[in-house]
């Protein structure tokens, strides 16, 4: 049974340290993982330094792997692999590349933490692959997975028109890493964004209000807490933005019809066992984005919302 807490309060004029400051408080260093998309490619370190500077102005220690958007293609070693066109693809030796920058990210804020334990910030895939980084490489100097807009759940199997982006590798982080546990010494959280709902192309004439990510009795969501907030998100018309990409939230989680943030659905960036939050307006990349009317879950105002959760 979920616990419910009070919603956050999006407010994207506050500045990012109108509530927190670097001198009154401890922040463990963090570690960025940058990826852009429910598959795994994309993005690359300069993406993320404005998100890198927002994290220092609090006084966060901040590491972002090293990576470019050419590395991405090493990433098409997969497609010689026969489990890649079986689906059944598994993240070694096809992201072993990844997993080097990760850790050569992780040593470098180790330095910086001096004994102390580190936070891991994975964006969009970044969260499940430091899942499968901690797995690989153990977490006992891990203190906070921290997912932004990750997509946790394999899309459903046997569904017309859904194939699965990641080639049978959310399967095998769900079969074969750990799964979370929201403790002192391991925090989990998962936080979703709610900038726009799908549409299906047809049939959608009246689109539903509440999303597959609405909290029922027999809904898998974390034992922990569930923090949700619904105003304010953009007002849901159908229009071809909103059919084009609720077909996109359909090869995630299987539905198009449902809430999320332009890229991941809401319910598929919530974890069992996590605390989960669900912020309004929010949008999935900083690519495309901007602070004020399209802010990501980087923006200065929406890291105000979960800075927190980096505190010793």
């Amino acid at each position: 049974m979920a616990l419910g807490l009070p919603p956050l309060n999006f407010k994207p004029q506050c500045s990012s340290t109108s509530t927190f400051s670097s001198s009154s408080t401890n922040y463990r260093p963090a570690v960025i993982l940058p990826v852009d998309s429910p598959c795994g490619l994309g993005n690359n370190t300069g993406d993320y330094k404005k998100l890198e500077f927002t994290l220092q102005e609090y006084g966060v220690p901040t590491v972002v792997a090293k990576v470019s958007r050419i590395d991405w293609l090493r990433n098409a070693a997969g497609l010689v692999d026969p489990n890649y066109w079986k689906g059944t693809l598994q993240p070694r030796p096809v992201l072993d590349w990844y997993l080097k920058r990760v850790d050569d990210a992780v040593q470098e804020a180790e330095e910086l933490a001096q004994g102390a334990k580190l936070s891991v910030i994975g964006h969009s895939a970044g969260g499940w692959l430091a899942r499968v980084y901690m797995e690989e490489f153990g977490l006992s100097h891990i203190s906070l997975l921290l997912t932004l807009g990750t997509p946790h759940l394999p899309p459903p199997k046997g569904l017309p028109g859904v194939i699965d982006q990641t080639r049978g590798l959310l399967y095998y982080v769900q079969q074969h890493c750990k799964k979370a546990v929201y403790t002192p010494e391991l925090k989990y959280v998962c936080i979703a964004g709610r900038y726009l709902q799908g549409a299906r192309f047809v049939n959608d004439s009246k689109v539903a209000v509440e999303s597959m990510a609405t909290i029922d009795d027999d809904q898998q969501v974390s034992d922990v807490a569930v923090v949700k907030n619904k105003t304010d998100s953009t007002p849901v018309s159908t229009t071809f933005q909103a059919r084009f990409v609720g077909q996109g939230y359909k090869q995630v989680c299987g539905e198009a019809d449902v809430w999320g943030d332009g890229v991941v659905p809401e319910v598929s960036a919530h974890l069992e066992g996590a605390l989960n939050i669900s912020l309004d307006g929010v949008y999935h990349s900083p690519v495309g984005s901007d602070d004020v009317s399209r802010p990501w879950y980087g923006s200065p105002a929406v890291v105000e919302q979960w800075i927190h959760h980096l505190l010793n």
